[in-house]
């Protein structure tokens, strides 16, 4: 494993995650652990910079400022493109419709008939994007230090690119969570009485009542809540993750338990249920709409899948560094 280099610089607003064996998927003792984080086996990862705040607007306006980058949400919609990623036969939508935007969270929801049909509190929002994250009339004035949110999977690696940098593996986000645990269910250990003191969630009754016990209805801006054992802000909660790995069900059942896995990268395949005709990949960490309720994804081992041409209010990334690229 390598150890944290002495002839590398620390870039700034990254930190040094040490190489270290510790153990990725569900915890024993996590009563929220789902199946595709089972079972939970031994991985070794080496060590790795990471930053230690999600990409801010501030960051991706710089990078867009610098390459004159268009996202996917900003893009025109096509559809002989679009078809090829929904089911033989689906009739084309209105043109009225067929608008570059993204997914909102819909704040008027009062009621839920269904809590498998999350249809309910998300709504295709025309004109949403980084710029206009809640649809054309809003801004990101004064949010400079939020994190960039409605970034394609796309959109990631093209800032990845134009940085230097690339996306986190499932392992390495992982590692860089527990920071000087190796066995830990949240960022500060195994105690969730102390969730909303250290990430930002969704309190009261979801998706109808946001109590907001935290001070933040929704998003907040980065490092409002405490850093891991070695200064790394928003790893749970605020805005989930985009990692480079695929996301399959079934992946973590597959492999021989019984080895140490070094340097994992994550299946070959994806595989989604919920969306047969697209290669998802994982994203890590939950949001500010996670509640115990319904996805409980404010801890390490936690995930979903993302499609990869969309993106939403409470999507967004960080990037990691290996000492190679940095020297280089």
């Amino acid at each position: 494993m390598i150890d944290q280099p002495n002839v590398v610089k620390t870039p700034e607003g990254m930190v040094w995650v040490i190489g270290k064996t510790f153990i990725q998927g569900a915890k024993k003792e996590d009563k929220y652990a789902m199946d595709r984080e089972k079972p939970a086996h031994q991985v070794t990862v080496d060590g790795f910079f990471i930053d230690i705040i999600e990409v801010t607007n501030k960051q991706f306006k710089t990078f867009v400022d610098a390459t004159d980058y268009i996202t996917i949400a900003e893009r025109p919609v096509n559809w002989e493109e679009m078809k090829k990623d929904v089911p033989e036969g689906t009739p084309k939508p209105h043109d009225s419709i067929l608008q570059p935007g993204s997914l909102i969270f819909n704040k008027a929801v009062n009621k839920v008939a269904n809590m498998n049909n999350y249809a309910q509190w998300w709504r295709w929002q025309i004109g949403a994007n980084w710029k206009h994250p809640e649809g054309p009339e809003s801004s990101i004035k004064e949010k400079d230090n939020y994190p960039v949110v409605h970034i394609a999977f796309e959109d990631a690696l093209a800032y990845c690119k134009w940085a230097n940098r690339r996306l986190p593996t499932e392992a390495e986000w992982e590692s860089a969570a527990q920071g000087t645990a190796v066995d830990a269910i949240y960022t500060w250990g195994n105690n969730p009485e102390v969730l909303d003191e250290k990430a930002n969630t969704w309190q009261g009754v979801f998706p109808v009542k946001n109590e907001s016990k935290d001070g933040f209805e929704l998003i907040a801006p980065v490092k409002s809540y405490p850093p891991n054992s070695i200064g790394i802000y928003d790893m749970l909660g605020n805005v989930w993750e985009i990692t480079s790995d695929l996301f399959n069900v079934d992946y973590y059942k597959e492999l021989d338990v019984t080895k140490e896995h070094v340097n994992p990268i994550g299946a070959d395949q994806g595989k989604s249920p919920n969306n047969p005709y697209q290669q998802e990949h994982i994203i890590k960490g939950g949001s500010f709409l996670c509640h115990a309720s319904y996805c409980a994804s404010f801890r390490i081992s936690g995930k979903m899948g993302m499609s990869p041409d969309s993106g939403s209010d409470h999507t967004g990334f960080r990037t990691v560094a290996t000492v190679d690229m940095i020297e280089n």
